[in-house]
């Protein structure tokens, strides 16, 4: 599955970059690398399509939520990756590369609209001759195009973060005289020289801008390491003090192993504000409608996910009326909607003041450690959950870390820490006997 993921990623990357490069020849009369990396690709193209392939499946043909879906993922994917621009180089203007869907105009609507309409039907026609045509090639053809092109990708995506982030096109003669290396000043120049063609507005800030330094200003990485942070722990407590209220018992709902954090809470919080911040100032009606979508549409790619990497379910809404594959309903997206609201218009503006208090130094330090250590969470749990899984299959360790893993987090600890994880493979004995 992760070898197929990564060939598609390579193929629609490209794909959509051809497809920007035709673009502009036909309307600019120039051609224009718009790609993030020198190499041509787009990888937002890339990502968003292997989503999809994960995610629409699971739909069975139910056309009008494959293209809800499709909306909301090419939205966030955009946002992030214009996140992630921005994050290399916090002192550029980045112009987006497209119109996203909940721009806040009619017009921009219309465009996002019809963006995800492209892509769902690139999917349901495209996609299957794309299959039919790596069909035809030899595997070991293949994965040598597949890695070779991961690593020349990771050295291009270095080589633009490297220069990005040690200077601006502002001081590029300023960066050259002090390089000695005539590579590294090639470099500069080149890479320099296309995003300035691709991006006309990364030069326009102002040296008193760069300079008036704030921690997590505006919607940066920095910010949103803290909602995720706080949002996980707030709804892990919310969902402790439910679990009391309606079952009389106190059940964890940690989605780690260490720690009261719930992840699913968390990178919740990061999608709306990704996603719905940009209607803040619009009624709430519309951030309510668009928290309705978003929400569902999340939380069912949570549920994917979950099946899909560990094998377990830790939810299923089959037996609630206008369920969506168990995986969520339409009384869960009005709770979603009605928390974007809450969110957007109450919640984050506030939070994101208090964050902007802290000190620079001291901010960053404690922003990076603790974000050290939550991976380190992070993945010993997805780990821990991966051994649990196989544990029905294989009892046996077969290498250092399962033993590890057998004798510090067996099965009664993993059923102790998440009471409703339900084993796909284990339910499916079970229904078999």
């Amino acid at each position: 599955m992760l070898f197929e993921l990564s060939l598609y990623l390579l193929v629609y990357s490209f794909l959509g970059w051809l497809v920007e490069v035709t673009y502009y020849i036909v309307t600019k009369r120039r051609f224009l690398n718009r790609g993030f990396t020198s190499l041509p690709l787009i990888l937002s193209y890339g990502v968003t399509f292997d989503l999809l392939i994960v995610t629409l499946p699971t739909l069975r043909g139910n056309h009008v939520l494959g293209y809800i879906g499709t909306m909301v993922i090419v939205a966030v994917v955009d946002s992030v990756f214009d996140m992630v621009k921005r994050f290399v180089n916090r002192n550029a203007r980045w112009e987006p590369d497209r119109e996203r869907l909940f721009s806040g105009s009619g017009g921009g609507f219309l465009v996002s609209a019809a963006i995800a309409a492209a892509y769902y039907l690139v999917y349901l026609i495209v996609h299957p001759v794309l299959m039919g045509l790596a069909l035809l090639i030899p595997d070991l053809v293949l994965e040598i195009i597949v890695w070779v092109s991961m690593a020349l990708i990771a050295v291009d995506f270095i080589s633009v973060a490297y220069v990005l982030r040690t200077g601006r096109a502002s001081r590029f003669e300023d960066q050259q005289r002090g390089i000695r290396d005539k590579l590294v000043a090639a470099l500069y120049k080149k890479i320099w020289g296309r995003l300035q063609k691709a991006y006309p507005g990364i030069e326009n800030v102002t040296q008193q801008e760069a300079e008036a330094y704030v921690f997590a200003k505006g919607l940066c990485w920095d910010k949103l390491i803290w909602v995720f942070l706080v949002s996980a722990l707030i709804g892990d407590l919310i969902e402790m003090v439910f679990c009391r209220l309606t079952g009389g018992v106190w059940m964890s709902r940690s989605s780690v192993l260490y720690g009261p954090f719930s992840v699913v809470w968390g990178l919740g919080a990061v999608v709306l504000t990704v996603t719905l911040q940009r209607l803040a100032d619009k009624d709430d009606r519309h951030v309510f409608l668009a928290g309705f979508v978003v929400g569902g549409v999340y939380e069912y790619m949570c549920s994917v996910f979950t099946e899909l990497v560990f094998g377990t379910v830790f939810w299923d809404y089959s037996h609630m009326p206008l369920n969506i594959g168990g995986r969520t309903n339409v009384l869960y997206c009005f709770f979603w909607g009605a928390l974007s609201v809450v969110w957007i218009k109450m919640i984050y503006p506030r939070m994101s003041v208090m964050i902007e208090k802290l000190p620079a130094l001291a901010g960053k330090l404690i922003t990076w450690a603790v974000m050290i250590l939550m991976i380190c969470n992070g993945v010993l749990t997805c780990a821990a959950m991966v051994r649990y899984n196989t544990r029905a299959v294989r009892p046996e360790a077969a290498n250092v870390l399962e033993s590890f893993l057998d004798e510090y987090y067996d099965d009664a600890f993993m059923e102790e820490r998440w009471p409703n994880m339900v084993v796909m493979e284990k339910a499916a004995r079970e229904e078999e006997n």
